[in-house]
């Protein structure tokens, strides 16, 4: 009897696995090989997010330790602009996203200071300003900058990747290492003087989450060290109700460490970065969306 009752178990919870597994959708082409990274200075990139002012180019950043600048990158991964951000340091920046501000008219970065490795950080730091464009210099000055402090609701985490809503200019931040990871939300307008604390709105059944990205169309991409994640909101949901589905997988090229994934601006595709790590290549990698 024992026997036949751990049969039974068995079947159901391998009937349960079957249904939770992710699916690989054929929406996207391979990904594609753009240019390789030789650029030393950019060799811990952990952030990267498509430039709205600058047609075909990136903005990205490297983790803690370096210096407090953001690069904008052709696709050939050639530096055409560095920004030092006056003032600020880099203590464990780890995502950057680039959408709507404060003026509806111009576009702004936000450079996401939310990696706590150890858990030691009570306070994390999101960083506004204009978006610059280029203009013949290969350096600039940031000065104008806002900060945004806020704790999470129940305890020092880890997190690693930021998103903003391009239509409610909301910020969301997402858990790495636990299982599953937990959303963030920081409702717009989100004030530059006060200490906030982000709202807790879902949880996803993933780990080690370390980027994550929100098309204007209302698209998710999120990736792990091994996966990569998608949602296409075909109902036009908002981002809670979408990401309460079932996403599907995307064929992930492997990377030495990829921590960097995002949308290019019009949605028609997507990019992948990796720090180096152990002297393994790292490409720049374009995902083409099929229509």
């Amino acid at each position: 009897m024992n026997i036949e009752i751990n049969l039974v178990v068995l079947f159901v919870f391998a009937l349960t696995a079957c249904a939770q597994e992710t699916k690989t959708t054929d929406r996207f082409e391979k990904g594609k090989i753009l240019a390789e990274l030789q650029n030393k200075k950019l060799k811990e990139i952990s952030g990267v997010a498509s430039s709205v002012r600058n047609e075909g180019m990136l903005w990205a950043h490297n983790d803690s330790g370096n210096d407090p600048e953001i690069y904008l990158l052709n696709e050939k991964l050639e530096t055409v602009l560095t920004c030092h951000l006056n003032g600020i340091e880099n203590r464990d920046w780890e995502d950057i996203a680039v959408g709507p501000g404060p003026d509806p008219g111009k576009t702004y970065v936000y450079v996401a200071d939310i990696g706590d490795n150890d858990a030691a950080y009570p306070y994390k730091y999101i960083y506004r300003f204009e978006e610059p464009e280029a203009s013949g210099v290969s350096e600039t000055d940031i000065a104008s900058i806002d900060r945004v402090v806020f704790r999470l609701p129940k305890g020092i985490k880890d997190t690693e990747s930021l998103m903003i809503d391009h239509k409610t200019r909301n910020l969301y931040v997402i858990s790495k290492r636990e299982n599953p990871v937990y959303l963030y939300e920081l409702r717009f307008p989100y004030s530059t003087t006060d200490t906030l604390t982000a709202a807790e709105v879902t949880s996803l059944p993933f780990s080690q989450i370390v980027s994550a990205d929100y098309s204007k169309r209302g698209d998710v991409l999120m990736k792990n060290y091994e996966s990569i994640f998608y949602w296409e909101n075909t109902l036009n949901e908002d981002l809670i109700t979408l990401l309460k589905r079932q996403p599907v997988q995307i064929a992930y090229q492997e990377e030495p460490q990829g921590e960097a994934i995002a949308w290019a601006v019009d949605g028609s595709g997507f990019y992948t970065l990796s720090e180096t790590k152990k002297k393994k290549q790292s490409f720049l990698y374009y995902y083409q969306k099929i229509k």
